[in-house]
């Protein structure tokens, strides 16, 4: 279904995702597999510019000492509401992130995206070995 003439979301590119906004904080249990998980990410898929909801669930052991302060987190999960960004490069993008400020290589990011067009999409970027 095409477009109407001059009826189209506008959304922000790239620099836009806040990485700024990931804190950190100390904790030394690198054993302790740490799962977090939410049903609210949204980004902007750069083709259509309709939104993509996802379920997204982060998996990590705290090899660098570190943990994620889940506030944080929110803040830049949030900062890709209105972002446009293909999934595959979403999760691979949260997934640099959080390995860089994490310093771990123990990570898993895995998003299930909500049926688009007759398709179901699953991402995972990294492993847990």
């Amino acid at each position: 279904m095409p477009v109407p003439e001059g009826k189209t979301f506008d959304f922000l590119d790239e620099s836009h995702i806040r990485s700024d906004f990931l804190e950190t904080f100390p904790f030394d249990s690198a054993r302790q597999l740490i799962i977090t998980e939410t049903r609210e990410f949204s980004a902007v898929c750069p083709f259509s510019g309709l939104p993509d909801y996802a379920y997204l669930k982060i998996e990590y052991y705290p090899e660098g000492g570190k943990c994620v302060e889940l506030k944080s987190l929110k803040y830049y999960i949030i900062s890709f509401r209105n972002v446009g960004i293909y999934q595959e490069a979403a999760t691979k993008r949260i997934y640099e992130d959080l390995k860089r400020v994490l310093e771990t290589n123990r990570l898993k990011v895995t998003t299930v995206y909500n049926t688009r067009g007759g398709f179901d999409t699953t991402c995972i970027e990294g492993s847990l070995d």
